[in-house]
């Protein structure tokens, strides 16, 4: 079986390149399941009932959400869909799911949100305590498990992955909009890399627009960021 999982998406043209590749990279690969992080989909904050009714147009099996989750309060009408999912460790009680378990080939699939605590500015619970929680609540109910984490630190990401080396299938992460080279299989079997990177603009400040995000660095006011409209990389 092959899992496709697709880094985070910029604006409505991170979906457009989605729509044009998707297709053909899920034939030509032979994907069976496909995970989309889609929490910078609306402008790069959030996912809006637009966003997410045309990404699930496109037959993915998971949206994964991450620290812009409540960046449009669209998001409120659809958190309930079993396709979404987001950061499992945002307090209890807030609505929305943080994991789910889905069908694929006569296999179990579980999917697991976590959003890190090193510099995120995200008030959440642990994400090592609380992903140990979700393992051992579904470990004997699911054949692969698969984590998204969503997370700022690569050192907080790097201890994530040997902390369920052996626990899950895989832990892959995302936010940082950059793809990293270490991708490797984990002493104890789990597949891992630290970012898968982001479908947005190749020339841009990690899908903004690099005129308005210089501006940010160089005076310390405050610009707005936008889209690049620059070439797409998926």
């Amino acid at each position: 079986m092959k899992i496709l999982a697709v880094g985070d998406l910029i604006g409505n043209s991170g979906i457009q390149e989605l729509k044009k590749q998707i297709k053909q990279i899920e034939q030509k690969e032979q994907i069976d399941f496909t995970i989309v992080n889609g929490e910078n989909v609306a402008e790069g904050m959030g996912i809006t009932t637009k966003n997410f009714n045309d990404i699930l147009a496109l037959n993915i099996d998971v949206i994964t959400m991450g620290n812009h989750t409540w960046g449009k309060k669209d998001i409120f009408q659809f958190i309930d869909h079993p396709k979404l999912i987001r950061p499992a460790n945002y307090p209890k009680g807030v609505v929305g799911k943080g994991f789910g378990i889905y069908e694929c080939q006569s296999r179990k699939i579980a999917v697991i949100n976590l959003i890190g605590r090193v510099d995120i500015n995200v008030l959440s619970e642990n994400p090592f305590i609380t992903v140990k929680e979700i393992i051992e609540e579904i470990e004997d109910k699911v054949d692969m498990i698969f984590v998204d984490f969503h997370a700022e630190a690569t050192a907080e990401k790097i201890a994530m992955g040997y902390y369920l080396d052996g626990k899950v299938t895989a832990v892959f992460g995302t936010h940082t909009h950059v793809q990293t080279a270490d991708e490797k299989i984990l002493p104890e079997g789990t597949g891992y890399i630290t970012d898968i990177g982001m479908t947005g603009p190749k020339n841009s400040v990690i899908g903004m627009d690099i005129s308005a995000s210089l501006k940010r660095f160089e005076t310390t006011l405050p610009e707005r960021y936008k889209i690049a409209n620059r070439r797409m990389y998926f």
